[in-house]
């Protein structure tokens, strides 16, 4: 089978303004952009890149900064090129090389990770485990299969929405391996080839690639200042015509905000009007920081609101247990779509993630505390290290959303390392190479290595920034 190629077009889309304001040679910052590209999965692995001239024309740059650049990347080990086959994309060889980003150890490395938000284990994740191990010989006996989830779990997920103000009944859940395989079910199961998927912008970029792959399109709505775009979220449900929206509206990821009920009633009206399955992500619903919420205080809908729940950040990643809940005819329906990919969740997760939420409150009172001291730690680190830098303090969630003076994300990303840091560049987090001047900064680490990430952050920008005379030349001005 011949290999994929990509166009000159999709690359420049792609690479989005890889220019900028950035300093030193177009070669290394088209190489940086590049190299980002495929480390955080936009550019795919063993795909072919165009030919250097048609490349060169595509950016409007010379052919030599082309050459340099892909050189630089055969060297470190991100392009392989093959006698008349072209350049393809694929990773470095080991952790020893340069670049290795994201098939790397960082902490063997001593590179401090801002670029995933998710925090280590709550302490009571070892307790379930073990309180699972004890349950699982009497489900031994069982076959271990179930496509819904066991009942004893759905009855606790079932109850949780119903203690916090939406009426759930068991047969209205679906347990699945994590928030992102209920999403990737959904899809699969309302949406098809060429479908429209209204999604607010920035978002998850999990998000973005499970709605990619389903060979989906994203339909954009950006977000204000302050709270959601609701009414171009009801204009783009009514003249995009599309199968499902996927909204954050809980400390949504990447700006910690938080959607009021009010704004919950009138984009659940307009999906009404319009026919679209509104998907809200709850995964970090636990997570408020600043005062307790009340994310059902609107009459829910019933049918055509979906709700898509995790562990994975209110207690820990590792424990890889997600959930949908929606009507009981697509969770029925949802049943057999999902027998052709897995045939259910591992008993043992199911029976910890159980005992984690018939328990009581004190991990996540734990866990809110631990982030909302680091949360307020990383601002005045942010204050004092990065005053240029508009960062407002997020209601809950785990990361701020930066906005820096110069659109260099991206390169502030593709050249951390360099400093002992990992970043995830704000075009990450959008489709079309959106928020060059934004940069998603976690607060999941510990104090001490928070306040050094920042210090490196700090002077990774401090290298980028544009001098006073280019500023003054208008240097990549962007209008």
């Amino acid at each position: 089978m011949s290999p994929r190629r990509i166009s000159p077009a999709s690359v420049v889309r792609l690479l989005g303004a890889w220019r900028g304001e950035r300093v030193g040679p177009a070669y290394g910052q088209l190489s940086d952009s590049l190299r980002l590209l495929i480390l955080d999965g936009r550019l795919a692995l063993d795909v072919v890149l165009p030919g250097e001239r048609e490349l060169a024309a595509a950016l409007e740059v010379s052919r030599t900064t082309v050459t340099a650049a892909l050189a630089r990347l055969r060297d470190d080990g991100f392009l392989e090129r093959r006698q008349g086959a072209g350049a393809r994309t694929r990773l470095p060889a080991g952790p020893g090389e340069r670049g290795g980003g994201l098939i790397s150890d960082s902490r063997a490395e001593g590179v401090l990770d801002l670029a995933s938000a998710a925090p280590p284990a709550s302490e009571a994740v070892h307790g379930a485990y073990a309180a699972a191990l004890s349950a699982l010989p009497a489900h031994l006996p069982q076959t271990g299969y179930g496509v819904l989830g066991l009942p004893r779990l759905r009855e606790a997920i079932a109850e949780r929405y119903t203690r916090r103000g939406l009426p759930t009944t068991p047969d209205q859940i679906m347990v699945t391996n994590g928030a992102q395989h209920a999403l990737a079910l959904m899809l699969r199961l309302l949406a098809g080839p060429g479908d429209r998927v209204v999604i607010d912008h920035p978002t998850y970029p999990h998000a973005i690639d499970a709605i990619q792959r389903a060979s989906c399109r994203a339909v954009p709505v950006g977000l204000p200042d302050e709270g959601w775009d609701v009414d171009g979220v009801a204009a783009a449900l009514s003249q995009s015509g599309p199968r499902l929206a996927y909204l954050i509206a809980d400390f949504h990821n990447p700006t910690g905000r938080w959607m009021t009920p009010h704004a919950r009633a009138a984009i659940a009206a307009a999906a009404r009007r319009t026919r679209t399955t509104l998907i809200f992500d709850e995964t970090l619903v636990d997570l408020w920081l600043d005062a307790p919420i009340a994310p059902y205080g609107f009459e829910d809908p019933g049918d055509g609101v979906v709700r898509l729940g995790s562990t994975g950040k209110s207690y820990w990643g590792g424990l890889r247990l997600g959930w949908i809940r929606a009507d009981v005819q697509a969770i029925q329906a949802l049943g057999p779509r999902r027998a052709s990919i897995d045939l259910g969740t591992p008993l043992l997760e199911q029976l910890a993630a159980a005992h984690l939420l018939v328990g009581d409150e004190a991990p996540l009172v734990a866990r809110r505390e631990m982030l909302r001291a680091r949360r307020d730690h990383l601002l005045a680190r942010m204050a004092a290290e990065l005053p240029d830098w508009r960062v407002s303090s997020p209601p809950g969630g785990l990361s701020l959303w930066a906005e820096l003076p110069t659109p260099v994300s991206s390169a502030l990303a593709a050249t951390s390392e360099r400093h002992g840091l990992r970043l995830a560049a704000g075009p990450r987090f959008g489709v079309d190479g959106a928020f060059e001047r934004f940069l998603r900064i976690p607060y999941t680490l510990t104090p001490d290595d928070l306040g050094e990430a920042v210090a490196r952050l700090a002077v990774a920008y401090e290298r980028l920034r544009p001098t006073s005379t280019q500023a003054r030349a208008g240097v990549g001005a962007v209008v």
